[in-house]
């Protein structure tokens, strides 16, 4: 059976190179601007009604990374011309087994109005009836008619601030999301009789504002992902898809991150590096005493062990403090006169 070749990423005007978020961004364009109701003449209206299909049939593809890759197997056979013939390809690929399905029916028309290329390729079915290569698989006589499988609803991505305190005691967030679910007045197809559907504007999708409690994980780091299982846009045919949250850290005031550690610079007056002292320091949970040991130069770590974030597999790392020296604001007479006879001191030694 030789049928039209659908060029999908030319009707989107994507490389076949293209990742999903371009192709998403693509067809989001091309629906608004080609929207019927953007049309008054009639002859116009018409016209964006076949285009708009079509960009829904490349977009239905495209879309869905299992069709794709699907179409994407077709290979060199679309590069021999404007014709594809269906046996060729379903013979080359194993039809009936190797992704392609028939469903026996006694009667019904091709899906979801997509053309002949679609319903070959994905249904095993055309506008006009069997193709001779499912008479050649199932026998002559037969009526088939596609049925539709489940389709998992898409995965949505989304940016979750979290601050060093949230992390460390494991505090729960509520968030507010906005994923994209399948359009009600529609079902999901874009479609609404023979017309572009008002509500969706053809996509089959609709905003969809979700309002989440999450337990922010206490080995999650900057970068890192959180899946929420079935938080993500839903689906008419099948089950929604995930969430995923990608953590970025709030920049805290006083420490920093390195893994597991935390940083944080430990302002010592000279007497105190000097001849060593006790004094008060931050932690996540409130302050503690740190012993600073006499002699303390610039650039010295001290170590307060397992105060920092929690470790993959247990434990937890450590608070690093890092000794910088200095002067106090106000420095009186008889401070500058001990810093003089400090630096006679120091000079006869």
């Amino acid at each position: 059976m030789a049928i039209e070749f659908q060029d999908y990423y030319e009707t989107l005007g994507v490389p076949r190179d293209a990742s999903q978020q371009d192709i998403k961004k693509a067809y989001r364009r091309l629906a608004r601007k080609h929207h019927p109701d953007l049309h008054a003449d009639q002859k116009d209206k018409e016209k964006a009604e076949k285009k708009i299909k079509k960009i829904n049939e490349a977009y239905e593809v495209l879309g869905d990374p299992e069709k794709k890759s699907k179409y994407d197997r077709l290979g060199a056979n679309w590069q021999q011309g404007d014709e594809f013939n269906y046996r060729d390809f379903a013979q080359q690929q194993g039809a009936g087994h190797g992704g392609f399905r028939f469903y026996s029916s006694t009667g019904g028309a091709g899906a979801a109005g997509f053309s002949d290329f679609f319903s070959a390729i994905f249904e095993g079915w055309g506008q006009e009836g069997p193709s001779r290569a499912q008479d050649a698989f199932h026998g002559a006589g037969t009526r088939w008619q596609p049925q539709w499988e489940p389709r998992r609803g898409m995965d949505a991505e989304a940016e979750l601030r979290v601050s060093l305190e949230e992390i460390y005691r494991r505090s729960e967030k509520t968030v507010q999301l906005t994923a994209q679910g399948f359009c009600p007045n529609c079902g999901g197809t874009g479609i609404v009789g023979n017309s572009f559907c008002p509500q969706c504007a053809g996509s089959g999708q609709i905003p969809e504002i979700k309002n989440l409690k999450i337990k922010v994980p206490p080995d999650v780091r900057p970068g890192s992902k959180i899946r929420l299982k079935g938080q993500g846009g839903s689906s008419a045919t099948g089950t929604p898809g995930d969430l995923y949250l990608k953590i970025k850290l709030i920049p805290h005031p006083v420490f920093t991150l390195q893994g597991d550690n935390l940083e944080a610079d430990l302002i010592l007056s000279p007497w105190q590096a000097a001849l060593g002292d006790k004094i008060e320091v931050p932690t996540l949970d409130g302050t503690v005493r740190l012993v600073v040991p006499p002699q303390t130069r610039r650039g010295k770590k001290l170590r307060l062990a397992r105060k920092g974030l929690a470790q993959r597999g247990g434990g937890r790392g450590d608070i690093i403090y890092k000794a910088a020296i200095d002067l106090p604001a106000q420095v009186s007479a008889e401070e500058k006169e001990l810093y003089r006879q400090l630096a006679k001191l120091h000079a006869k030694g």
